[in-house]
C-alpha cells in the first residue's frame, strides 16, 4: 500500500459522497413536491382530494416495498449500478408526470418515481460503510439527511416560483432532465469501494490488520430478516416510524400546502415560503439532534420520546388554533414540526442499527425503513378522504372544519407515536457507562 494511494482514496471519497448527497436531494424533492402543486393538480385533473391523496401516496408504496431489496441489491449488484439503473426510472417518471394527460397516468408516473428513488438511501449507506470509518458513519449520515433538507427546500418556494413561471408540467419535465444528469454523474464518479479503484480499503489505510480487526460474522440474508422481525423491541421502533414520520409525510408532504392556502388564504408562493421551514429545520435539525443524542443526553430513547411529546403538543396546539396564527408563528410551527417529525429519523435509524449486530445493520435499517413510507402512504389517502367528507366552496377550497378534523387525525397519530416511543429500547453505548 502506497501513501499516495491512501491519500487518493481519502480525497476521492468526498467527491463520491457529495455526488450521492446530490442524488438524495432529488429523493426528498420528489417526496415533498405535491404539497406545493396540489391545487394545480386537483384543478387540472378535476379530481377529489381522496384521489389526489392516492396519486401522492403512489410514491410511497414502491419506495416502502423496495427497502429490503435495496439492501440485497446493494450487497450483490453494488450501489453504483443499483442507483444508476433505478434513478433513471425516476427521471423517466418525472418527465411522464409532467406529460400526464390523466390522473391514471400521473399515478403511474408517481409509482415510477417512487420505485426509482427508492434505491438511493440504502445504497448510500452501503457506500458510506465502505468509504468512511465506523466512527465517522453517524456524522456522515447526519450530513446526508441535511442534504435531504436541501431537496425539501427546492420542493417548496423554488418549485412554487418555477410553477408560476413555467407551469407545473414544464417544471416536472425539467426536474426529470436534471435527475437524468445526476444518473450520468453517479455512473462516472461513484465507485462502490476504494478497492474498485485499485486503492487500499479504509481499514488497510488505518493499518487495521487481521489480528486487530474485529472478526466478522456471516449472517445469511433471510436469517438476518428473521432476527430483525422476531425482536420485539424492533416493533416499537417500527410503529413509532409508521405514525411519527407518517404524520410528517402526510401533512408536510401533501396537505400542509392546501391547508395554508385554504385556511389562511395564502398564495402558492406564500405557502411555499412557510413550507421552506420544513427543509430548513431538516438541514439544521438532523446534525443538532445527533449532537444532543451523542453528547448532551447520551441517549437515543430520550431524544425520540421528547420529540414525540413535542409533536403531540404541537398538533394539540394546531387543533386549538387551526387559523389565526401570525406569519411568524406559522414559520415557528412548521420549523418545529419538521424537527420533531422528520429530522428525528436520524436518531431512529441509529437506534435501529444499534439494536442489532453490525453484520445485519443494512437489513435492519432497510426493514424499518418500510414503515415510515407505509405510514405516509396510508395517511395521505386517509386525510384526503377526511377532506372529501366536507363540501368544497365554489373556488374549490375546503372549509376550516375539514382541516380541523384533519388536524385531529394527525393529533391521534402523534399520540400513538408517543406511546410507542415509550417502549423503545435504549441503545446508546454511552448510556451504559
Amino acid at each position: 500500500m502506497s501513501g499516495q494511494d491512501a491519500e487518493r482514496a481519502l480525497t476521492r471519497r468526498w467527491l463520491i459522497f457529495w455526488v450521492m448527497a446530490l442524488a438524495y436531494v432529488f429523493v426528498y424533492f420528489h417526496r415533498l413536491c405535491p404539497a406545493v402543486v396540489a391545487n394545480d393538480l386537483q384543478a387540472d385533473f378535476q379530481t377529489s382530494a381522496g384521489l389526489l391523496g392516492v396519486m401522492a401516496s403512489a410514491y410511497f408504496y414502491p419506495y416502502a416495498v423496495m427497502q429490503l431489496p435495496a439492501g440485497l441489491l446493494s450487497d450483490s449488484l453494488g450501489p453504483r449500478k443499483t442507483v444508476t439503473a433505478f434513478l433513471a426510472l425516476a427521471a423517466a417518471g418525472s418527465v411522464l408526470f409532467g406529460l400526464a394527460p390523466s390522473m391514471e397516468v400521473a399515478v403511474a408516473a408517481r409509482v415510477l418515481v417512487g420505485l426509482g428513488v427508492s434505491m438511493v438511501f440504502i445504497p448510500a449507506m452501503k457506500i458510506l460503510s465502505q468509504w468512511f470509518r465506523p466512527r465517522e458513519f453517524a456524522f456522515m449520515t447526519g450530513i446526508l439527511a441535511t442534504m435531504g433538507g436541501v431537496g425539501g427546500l427546492t420542493a417548496a418556494a423554488p418549485l412554487a416560483i418555477a410553477t408560476e413561471k413555467l407551469g407545473w408540467r414544464a417544471a416536472f419535465e425539467l426536474i426529470g432532465v436534471g435527475t437524468a444528469l445526476i444518473v450520468a454523474v453517479v455512473w462516472i464518479v461513484v465507485r462502490d469501494k476504494p478497492q474498485d479503484m485499485g486503492w487500499p480499503s479504509i481499514a488497510e489505510i488505518d493499518h487495521v490488520g487481521p489480528g486487530r480487526a474485529a472478526p466478522t460474522i456471516e449472517i445469511p440474508l433471510w436469517e438476518g430478516v428473521k432476527r430483525v422481525l422476531t425482536e420485539k423491541r424492533f416493533w416499537a421502533l417500527a410503529i413509532w416510524f409508521f405514525f411519527a414520520i407518517g404524520v410528517f409525510f402526510s401533512f408536510g408532504g401533501l396537505w400542509a400546502g392546501p391547508y395554508l392556502m385554504h385556511a389562511y388564504g395564502m398564495s402558492r408562493s406564500e405557502a411555499g415560503n412557510v413550507l421552506n421551514m420544513i427543509a430548513v429545520a431538516l438541514i439544521v435539525g438532523a446534525p443538532a439532534l445527533s449532537l444532543i443524542s451523542d453528547r448532551l443526553l447520551k441517549s437515543r430513547k430520550q431524544v425520540i420520546v421528547l420529540c414525540s411529546l413535542a409533536l403531540v403538543i404541537e398538533m394539540a396546539y394546531l387543533c386549538s388554533y387551526p387559523t389565526g396564527l401570525s406569519l411568524w408563528a406559522l414559520y415557528a410551527v412548521f420549523f418545529l414540526f419538521s424537527i420533531v417529525s422528520s429530522a428525528i429519523v436520524v436518531i431512529g435509524f441509529t437506534a435501529t442499527k444499534e439494536l442489532f449486530p453490525v453484520e445485519i445493520a443494512g437489513t435492519s435499517v432497510g426493514t424499518v425503513n418500510l414503515f415510515p413510507f407505509l405510514g405516509g402512504a396510508v395517511m395521505q389517502v386517509l386525510l384526503g378522504v377526511v377532506l372529501d367528507a366536507y363540501p368544497k366552496s365554489a373556488a374549490g377550497s375546503y372549509p376550516l372544519e375539514a382541516y380541523s378534523t384533519l388536524l385531529a387525525v394527525l393529533l391521534a397519530a402523534s399520540v400513538a407515536a408517543l406511546v410507542s416511543s415509550l417502549f423503545i429500547k435504549e441503545t446508546s453505548p454511552e448510556s451504559s457507562k
